[in-house]
């Protein structure tokens, strides 16, 4: 288990001013709330997420990233020079986002939390796996784009942030069907 602890199973909520409740379709009168189990498999798949970060001057910072969800956290990394470090040095308060690109069909995702750089040994082991795991030849093999990422982390080249969440949104979309589901930890 991670020294960042998993998080606890969170509050969840239908937002029916946003969801298909509030204005119904065919096959949208009983629309629910997305279970956090589901929202879990897919941040566990999604290979791209967007951190979102704040400027000292408080202009907002948005750039793509590798992440893993790993015993309830989510763990991304950056060089320690890049505006985002840089960014949540002075202010830890982050959003991680990812999802699809479609109208029609699929759950964009939001974890909103507060960034903890992770150096403890242990804790970096178990990510470098999970980081291995879900991205496979790219992180280990010698061809692969990412390959040396675990290595990068161990030697502190790369900053590794976890981000248990604080409150996470879900906004599902299912031919015409749409949820947004709040969850708070």
């Amino acid at each position: 288990m991670s020294a960042h602890g998993p998080a606890q199973q969170p509050t969840t909520t239908l937002d029916a001013r946003y969801s298909s409740g509030l204005n119904p379709r065919p096959g949208a009168a009983d629309v629910t709330a997305t279970e956090w189990a589901e929202a879990r498999r897919h941040l566990e798949a999604a290979e791209i997420f967007w951190v979102s970060t704040v400027r000292p001057d408080g202009r907002l910072h948005v750039t793509p990233v590798l992440a893993a969800w790993h015993d309830g956290v989510l763990y991304f990394s950056t060089g320690a020079d890049e505006q985002k470090a840089r960014n949540l040095a002075g202010h830890r308060h982050c959003a991680l986002t990812t999802g699809r690109n479609a109208l029609a069909e699929g759950l964009d995702l939001v974890v909103e939390g507060t960034a903890e750089p992770v150096a403890e040994p242990a804790v970096l082991d178990e990510v470098i796996a999970a980081y291995e795991a879900k991205y496979g030849p790219r992180i280990t093999s010698p061809e692969g784009p990412f390959h040396g990422l675990g290595e990068a982390f161990r030697a502190g080249r790369a900053v590794v942030f976890a981000v248990a969440p604080a409150t996470a949104y879900g906004f599902g979309r299912n031919d015409g069907v749409f949820t947004h589901t709040r969850w708070a930890f």
